[in-house]
């Protein structure tokens, strides 16, 4: 979706500041539906039975933020003083995320066939995931370079004041729209035709996250062509 990302940063040519920070939260709306965060929080919140709607809301908090706060510590030096992370560096972040949605997608697996979707030995199992596990998750995302568009497009901004107040609302829109994604999700999860059938729907998420999470480790690596 990179192209979408440069598209949306066109509007800002010669703009405003104003403008330029309306940019900036566009691509952080955007940058939740990146394919490797759509993964990731398909299998996260669907590994959830209790009070979904509301966990989910408040792991999608705690994602984006942790999200946020990798991309500002990685977003700052770029747009500061023009410095990059290493290629090899930049490699290995991406394939930590492709292995993240693989452990994602082995786990939710897991729990499926354990029996975990089964109602009444629902009770009998240990929470699965606690806020700052999901801000953990958002710090390994926050690595990819699924952003580093969006970072290299607002380190062009002459002035660097407005470059770093675009990367901050920039991370801050990203929290917002992880959070409003995972809301969706476990508002669709409550809905009763999909919570009726969830014991179906989870190997089909899972097996969909685990194949993605292999491609996408293959295309870090450039063994596969990655599109988006």
């Amino acid at each position: 979706m990179f192209g979408l990302d440069d598209q949306i940063a066109s509007l800002s040519g010669g703009a405003s500041v104003l403008v330029v920070i309306l940019v900036a939260a566009l691509l952080g709306l955007r940058h939740a539906t990146d394919p490797d965060h759509l993964a990731a929080v398909a299998t996260l919140v669907a590994a959830r039975r209790d009070r979904v709607a509301r966990s989910a809301a408040r792991m999608g908090a705690f994602w984006g933020l942790g999200h946020a706060t990798t991309l500002l510590l990685f977003g700052l030096p770029i747009v500061l003083a023009d410095r990059y992370l290493p290629e090899p560096l930049q490699r290995g972040a991406e394939t930590a995320v492709a292995a993240l949605i693989v452990f994602l997608a082995v786990r939710l697996l897991h729990r499926w066939r354990s029996g975990w979707f089964r109602p009444h030995e629902h009770g009998h199992r240990h929470r699965v995931r606690t806020p700052f596990g999901a801000y953990g998750i958002g710090l390994v995302h926050g690595m990819g370079g699924s952003a580093g568009v969006g970072v290299l497009l607002l380190a062009a901004i002459p002035s660097r004041t407005v470059a770093v107040a675009s990367l901050v609302v920039l991370a801050a829109f990203t929290a917002v729209s992880m959070t409003m994604l995972t809301t969706g999700f476990g508002l669709t999860l409550r809905s009763r035709p999909v919570s009726g059938s969830l014991g179906a729907v989870a190997p089909v998420l899972g097996t969909l996250s685990l194949a993605f999470g292999c491609w996408y480790a293959a295309a870090v690596w450039s063994l596969m062509p990655y599109p988006f």
